[in-house]
């Protein structure tokens, strides 16, 4: 198979490309279910070994054809165009993990990683199929309703299962609806939101615990 052939099979982000949302959500899912059973140590230590494979095959296969040819076979079907001659949204999700595990707190952790897994993707989707009112760039002010609804969602199931901050949850609740809003909207650069998302929301849900007493 030619590589013109496998570029046809790509995905732009104007996509709905469900079969990535679904890689997308279940990866991440996955990683919190990880973390939760080995907890933070051993768990940085299996994303960093992860790592340590992705990052050079990301960086191999920009320069080796028949390298990047075999890679887009197995992960193509879960791969953007502009994925194929430069890092994988995997590597930066890797590298978004070491940074959230070594730096922040386990709940911060696991409300930063499900706004990934499920906001994430419920903003692009409803950007792409219902999006009118363009407000930042390719972003819509629907994709970022449904970031906001859907963090707050989260959030506030997440609060109140865990007794956190339940006092104040109408309050702390939609504040991190717009934590988790923010995030997927404001882009960084060219740094891919795989890495910038769950950073961010992590600095931002540290400073709301901070300020209303969730780390307690």
């Amino acid at each position: 198979m030619t590589q013109s052939k496998i570029r046809t099979k790509l995905r732009s982000k104007s996509d709905l490309h469900l079969a990535r949302k679904i890689w997308h959500c279940t990866g991440i899912v996955g990683m919190v279910l990880l973390y939760n059973y080995f907890g933070t140590e051993r768990s940085w230590w299996i994303i960093l070994s992860l790592a340590a494979f992705f990052f050079p095959l990301d960086w191999l296969r920009q320069t080796r054809p028949k390298l990047n040819q075999a890679t887009m076979k197995v992960f193509g079907p879960v791969m953007r165009q502009h994925e194929e001659k430069a890092f994988s949204g995997l590597s930066y999700l890797l590298l978004g993990g070491i940074i959230l595990l070594a730096f922040f707190e386990r709940h911060v952790i696991i409300l930063s990683l499900l706004f990934l897994a499920i906001a994430d993707p419920l903003a692009s989707y409803f950007g792409i199929r219902f999006g009118r009112d363009r407000i930042l760039g390719n972003k819509t002010l629907q994709g970022t309703l449904a970031a906001f609804f859907a963090c707050s969602a989260i959030a506030g199931t997440y609060y109140y299962l865990n007794g956190i901050m339940t006092e104040r949850l109408l309050i702390v609740a939609p504040i991190s609806g717009v934590i988790g809003a923010a995030t997927e909207l404001i882009p960084i650069g060219k740094l891919d939101d795989n890495l910038t998302c769950p950073v961010l929301s992590a600095l931002g849900l540290s400073a709301l615990f901070y300020l209303y007493g969730g780390f307690v």
